[in-house]
């Protein structure tokens, strides 16, 4: 009988042991996706309370910086040491970080209170997948299972935007966070009790230089790239530490081909299949920020909406895209073949995105509808798909570093393209703005009120707007539409700086495409050979 590394034997599992280990996965999915989707609708509020739209950001990139190492890392150790010691690793860190949340009193320390929530949301769903994999060696099984597991996301779309958006409308942000935790305790006893413990006792030697190298790089690369709208490119805080993270992936790089046990073995990053899909996922998520963090700030800033309607018309995206992952599994386990999904997918995505560039203050909600149908039904399969081809792909061995490595490229992914994508909007916004704004305004109004219309969260709170409303009144020889027309200036510059978000993110997904075009398809039949195999 066949076991894998971690001493779970994955040709005949009990009854009793799949069905107690599939209940701990699915609640644990089903809550990873519902803190993501939950924070795509309430941190423009929560921006906006506490006076941070100017970190908007950050609050996306930092955090994804800390589950991108800790999805790599938790990944390995759970390869060494089981997947139930890592989830519920994973889990601590989830609740601990949503208690530190729902207390923040300023941005920056929510910020940080999402950066430890991130060092567990980054290692969960990889390591949920990695267990589909233990429980099912034979490659058919393990597509569906790999799909049907995305039943509990799918369950978790339809009911995180909404729900969130009512709690953020009618109660606090905060109480959103309060929510997670029983859910979160409830799978770290599901966990304990349902998931086998490690079989095997053997001595392992963590790649603790790998993780301290690892970690420099990415947290340099991606606060370098974020400090590129407060700092000229030749600084010190966007050459210098770029300069700094391009050093040490280097000497990760070199690290990993030399250990014994590498946190990423050469193995995996050599790989065409592995790197193909990780370069396409890379840059999908260009595209994926801009719907899922800067369209609904496009609904509630620049359309007026609220956080209710925006959650309303982000479900059908997160709806049909979890859909959509559980029908990639069925094909995929049906066909033997994902290539042609993988094309289908980036090619209606990319549509989708590019019908954005399009959108005003004008454009119908039902049409950001439909757009949102679009870019769910092209986003469902891919990442579905890369997880089931990387451990087609690689040796079983690598089957938890694998998967981590693919959600690792996403979180890179999630923490660069904000920061990124931010410079370009903020200076987009803030040159449209100085030439709409009425002159009577910029000529007469207190610096204090001069200073909230350089945010555009001004537009999200009902004390800012009050503010700028009796700020306007007071000016002499006071024009009445004054108020409207600052408003409209907000808006529609606003309008202007995520139209230039959203086109670089059709561009990163049209590369993605052409990129994906190119990969390799490998048969799901076969063994692939160790080359490290005695």
């Amino acid at each position: 009988m066949a076991q894998d590394e971690i001493g779970v034997e994955t040709d005949k599992l009990p009854a009793k042991t799949v069905l107690s280990g599939l209940s701990a996965v699915f609640l644990t999915y089903f809550l990873t996706f519902s803190m993501i989707l939950g924070l795509s609708i309430a941190s423009p509020m929560i921006a906006a309370d506490l006076n941070g739209m100017d970190l908007f950001a950050w609050a996306i990139s930092l955090p994804a910086c800390a589950m991108a190492f800790t999805t790599l890392f938790f990944g390995k150790l759970s390869d060494m040491y089981g997947r139930r010691t890592m989830l519920s690793t994973s889990l601590f860190f989830f609740i601990s970080g949503s208690i530190l949340a729902a207390l923040s009193q300023s941005f920056v320390f929510n910020i940080f209170a999402r950066i430890v929530g991130g060092l567990g949301v980054g290692a969960l769903a990889a390591l949920c997948n990695s267990v589909i994999g233990d429980l099912y060696a034979d490659p058919v099984k393990r597509s569906k299972w790999t799909g049907l597991l995305n039943i509990s996301s799918v369950v978790a779309s339809f009911i995180a935007p909404i729900l969130v958006g009512i709690i953020t409308d009618s109660l606090s942000w905060r109480y959103f966070f309060w929510a997670t935790i029983p859910v979160a305790l409830i799978c770290i006893v599901l966990v304990v009790i349902g998931l086998p413990a490690q079989k095997e006792r053997t001595k392992h030697k963590i790649d603790f230089a790998g993780a301290v190298l690892l970690l420099v790089a990415l947290s340099s690369m991606i606060l370098g790239v974020s400090f590129t709208d407060r700092q000229p490119w030749i600084s010190f805080h966007v050459l210098g530490l770029l300069t700094i993270s391009l050093i040490f992936w280097c000497l990760f790089i070199c690290v990993e081909r030399k250990v014994q046990e590498p946190i990423l073995d050469s193995q995996v990053f050599t790989n065409r299949t592995f790197l193909t899909a990780a370069v396409a996922a890379f840059l999908s998520f260009f595209g994926m920020i801009g719907i899922m963090n800067y369209f609904p700030l496009f609904l509630q800033g620049v359309q007026g909406t609220s956080a209710k309607i925006s959650g309303a018309i982000l479900t059908p995206f997160s709806a049909l895209m979890t859909i959509m992952a559980v029908f990639a599994g069925l094909l995929i386990a049906k066909t033997k073949r994902y290539k042609w999904l993988l094309i289908t997918s980036y090619a209606v995505l990319t549509a989708a995105m590019f019908c954005l560039v399009f959108f005003n203050r004008t454009t119908p909600l039902w049409f950001g509808v439909v757009v949102m149908v679009l870019g769910g039904l092209g986003v469902g399969s891919i990442p579905t798909t890369n997880i089931l081809l990387v451990q087609f792909a690689l040796p079983k061995r690598f089957r938890g570093i694998s998967i981590a490595a693919i959600f690792f490229v996403v979180a890179v992914g999630t923490a660069s393209a904000p920061a990124i994508l931010g410079p370009p909007m903020n200076v987009t916004y803030q040159k449209k703005l100085a030439n709409l704004l009425p002159r009577d305004l910029t000529s007469h109004i207190d610096a204090a009120a001069l200073e909230s219309i350089a945010d555009p969260s001004v537009l999200l709170s009902k004390d800012a707007l009050s503010k700028l409303e009796a700020a306007c009144s007071r000016i002499e020889d006071n024009n009445p539409m004054l108020f409207d027309q600052t408003v409209e200036a907000i808006r529609n510059a606003l309008q202007s700086g995520l139209r230039v978000l959203f086109l670089i993110g059709s561009i990163a997904l049209l590369i993605a495409l052409l990129i994906i075009l190119t990969i390799p398809e490998v048969s799901m039949d076969e063994e692939v050979r160790d080359k490290n195999a005695d």
